[in-house]
């Protein structure tokens, strides 16, 4: 005699295996009209969504999600505009009500920036000494003195990598204020100073600290959301910026260090990757992208507004083996002037921009 137990548990796979077979051929019934769709929209723009019924199902409702959150109910056309969402990736999801059981069909788009850049003009109109062995990662002012975070960088010529650091700076003269240096085994990224607290990220080790920004005392150590790379760091008074070498900026409460929001970075055409050091000013982020020695001026949609061209300054410091990319952004409220530098680079260029 069969087994009771056994004979239910084929009975439910039998039920449940044709269960999944009539969903599969519901899917196969319906698909996303995609003759007037694009690959990529931008934010001024929108889209009309529509199901083909391949097989004349009869259909009692069809609601739409843009990234599993619902955004309309239409039996016809329903459209949709892109104002609010975020730049990025998106998968559009149909789901389909028939009298037979629900199907779900999907496609994908892109939704980039409506914004050509403009390319921005500067003009040098101070050049500062700066350590030649500091491997720049971070770069602020606060009152008026230059705080700056370095990594493991080679020193200069040497071959000897360096330790990883934060610490104060007189900007006139490049010299070292008060230093505060990180074991071998961690290095140091982007800082940023926010109600007299420096906090500074790690690149690999997952986790960032807090700091008295005039003791240099270690007040924290915080462990990243999620298992990332730390790179860049920046506020605006009240939340902080991070990026992770990808085109994500991510925006963290600056007590619990847990994300609260994130923006993608594209142009119009694409997204902006490898997003390095970070700096707000005047109501927008600007980021140096790594491998490039330029600046993308960024609104808090993730748009690239402007760019700035510094490829020049590289030529205007010391060559030796271990110089490294442009990398270092500090706006002082003081002089209202922007300061940029490089990895390993002799000297700091005080800047105006010209449009």
């Amino acid at each position: 005699m069969l087994n009771p137990k056994l004979l239910a548990f084929i009975t439910l796979a039998i039920i449940t295996n044709a269960c999944d077979g009539d969903k599969k051929n519901l899917n196969d019934s319906f698909s996303i009209d995609t003759s007037n769709l694009k690959q990529v929209y931008t934010t001024n723009e929108g889209l009309d969504l529509s199901v083909k019924n391949l097989k004349n199902v009869t259909i009692d409702s069809i609601v739409y999600y843009i990234n599993e959150n619902r955004i309309g109910k239409s039996l016809d056309k329903l459209h949709y505009d892109f104002t609010n969402e975020k730049l990025g990736p998106k998968k559009v999801k149909a789901k389909i009500y028939t009298t037979d059981g629900d199907a779900e069909v999907e496609t994908n788009l892109t939704i980039a920036s409506s914004i050509e850049p403009k390319l921005l003009k500067y003009k040098i109109i101070n050049t500062y000494p700066h350590d030649i062995h500091a491997y720049t990662q971070g770069f602020e002012f606060h009152n008026d003195i230059l705080f700056e975070g370095t990594g493991n960088g080679a020193g200069s010529g040497t071959g000897v990598r360096d330790t990883s650091s934060i610490r104060k700076t007189d900007y006139k003269t490049g010299k070292i204020l008060k230093k505060h240096i990180l074991a071998q085994q961690y290095f140091g990224e982007g800082i940023t100073i926010l109600n007299n607290k420096l906090y500074q990220l790690t690149w690999q080790n997952n986790e960032g600290y807090v700091y008295d920004v005039e003791t240099f005392e270690k007040l924290k150590t915080f462990k990243y959301f999620k298992d990332m790379q730390g790179w860049g760091l920046t506020n605006d008074g009240s939340k902080l910026y991070m990026s992770e070498g990808s085109e994500k900026i991510y925006v963290l409460d600056p007590e619990t260090l847990k994300e609260v929001d994130y923006i993608n970075v594209y142009t119009q055409h694409a997204k902006i990757e490898a997003l390095n050091e970070l700096e707000w000013i005047d109501g927008k982020i600007w980021a140096n992208v790594y491998g490039r020695d330029a600046i993308a001026i960024i609104n808090t949609k993730g748009e690239v507004e402007s760019i700035i061209n510094l490829s020049d300054l590289r030529s205007k410091v010391t060559q030796h083996p271990d110089i490294d990319v442009l990398n270092g952004i500090a706006y002082n409220p003081k002089t209202k002037t922007i300061f940029v530098t490089g990895k390993n680079w002799d000297k700091t260029f005080e800047i105006v921009i010209e449009e």
